[in-house]
């Protein structure tokens, strides 16, 4: 593990919702399902319209999830003799046949394009064909497109850094909307390497902070470390794409994938499910259904994600992707949420002071609301204490005012402010 230099955190307002790419479309994070993570490079349009049925027989589109994207590999190996990208003539035989019958199910559709010369599976890039493929993927029907970083030109050829890299498919996507009328929903996936989170909300609606999740808890705590450092950088418009989820795949336990989910949903990240639906149990699916959680993610009111207030096991401000930041909060349009997770391998009590996030007041008593138990768990004046955690397990409370705390409460001062605890006669509680 290492401390964080703070210098590097202060850099992050550059990303503020002020610099977004408010086109119309994107304001919330994007919920759906991208058929990578279960199915990789094995897809054909059959296997997607049978996903998009089941999202809808499971209820899942009625919850929120109403994009239906592909990944890589739906293209022929070579582009036209005028240059346009095709689709597979076996797998995708129409494009716009595809579209309209997700259309037609109550979904938007995505497609999956690279920066580069080729897609990571090798497939045709975008590159020098910026203008030519997002005219096509709009005349397809696509109304979301994830843009990849593999196979970059040589740097006598493109002569740009990462910002003019993406800027160019931006330009494109700008450019056939003023001419078409429909603007795509655009996702940068340069895996974070040139400090997307300052400048990503320019030009996209989100993007990707990190290397590729996997089913692992491993995984899940090393990119919640990584994003733990930059939640500034997201709001309506644009945010932090911490990857697909994995709940359902691998060997994630249940409260694993509780915590998956939880962490996604509250950073306000897109949640698109990545599991083969044909065989979901029903305990992952109940926590990709939990509408209490996903009211957060969606909040019409407040865009920003919740931050860390404290460490826990390790100072604050130290990078750690075994044990990262375990006590966050932020404001929401329903109360204060908060986001207590166990990063041990046993199950731990998790306490806090209320004050110690800045959306609480001092004085104020709160009820609690657990998002996960669906209860109403009493009040709680001055502090909360989460029993018996289990091992990388989670919790997520909301907690609305309740009328003033008890008089004559000793010390008169909670928390931190203690150490500046003053009577109105300038003497000094101690």
């Amino acid at each position: 593990m290492r401390t964080f230099i703070a210098a590097a955190v202060g850099i992050l307002s550059a990303a503020t919702s002020a610099n977004a790419i408010t086109n119309g479309v994107g304001k919330l994070p994007v919920m759906g399902y991208n058929a990578w993570n279960a199915f990789a490079c094995n897809v054909n349009d059959t296997l997607i319209i049978q996903t998009a049925q089941y999202m809808k027989e499971y209820g899942l589109l009625d919850v929120g999830y109403n994009h239906v994207n592909l990944d890589d590999c739906w293209a022929m190996k070579d582009r036209s003799s005028t240059g346009e990208v095709i689709s597979d003539s076996i797998r995708f035989p129409s494009m716009k046949e595809l579209t309209d019958q997700l259309h037609a199910l109550g979904f938007y559709a995505g497609i999956y394009s690279d920066s580069g010369w080729f897609t990571c599976a090798g497939y045709p890039g975008s590159f020098m064909h910026e203008e030519q493929d997002a005219m096509t993927f709009q005349s397809w029907g696509f109304d979301f497109l994830k843009y990849d970083n593999c196979a970059i030109p040589f740097d006598d050829i493109i002569r740009e850094g990462m910002v003019g890299k993406y800027q160019r498919m931006a330009d494109a996507l700008a450019a056939v909307a003023k001419e078409t009328g429909t603007t795509l929903i655009f996702s940068l996936c340069e895996w974070g390497w040139s400090h997307v989170w300052l400048w990503g909300a320019q030009f996209s609606h989100s993007w990707r902070i990190d290397d590729d999740i996997a089913p692992q808890w491993n995984s899940i705590s090393s990119i919640i470390n990584s994003v733990s450092f930059i939640t500034q950088a997201t709001d309506y418009y644009g945010r932090n794409d911490l990857d697909m989820l994995e709940i359902g795949n691998g060997d994630l336990t249940y409260d694993e994938a509780k915590t998956h989910f939880t962490a996604w949903a509250l950073v306000k990240a897109p949640l698109l499910i990545g599991t083969n639906l044909a065989t979901i149990s029903q305990d992952m699916l109940s926590i990709l259904k939990n509408q209490e959680i996903i009211a957060v993610n969606q909040d019409p009111v407040y865009g920003t994600s919740v931050s860390p207030f404290r460490w826990g096991i390790n100072p604050d401000w130290t990078y750690d992707a075994t044990h990262p930041a375990q006590y966050w909060s932020g404001p929401s349009e329903n109360g204060t949420v908060f986001m207590l997770i166990n990063t041990l391998n046993e199950p731990a009590n998790l306490s806090f002071n209320l004050t110690e996030s800045p959306w609480i007041r001092a004085g104020i008593q709160y009820s609690v609301r657990d998002l996960w138990t669906h209860t109403n768990n009493g009040t709680a004046v001055r502090s909360f204490t989460a029993m018996n955690v289990p091992a990388h397990g989670v919790v997520a409370l909301l907690l609305n005012e309740d009328g003033n705390e008890p008089a004559g409460l000793v010390p008169p001062c909670a928390g931190q402010a203690l150490l500046q605890c003053t009577a109105q006669d300038g003497t000094k509680y101690s």
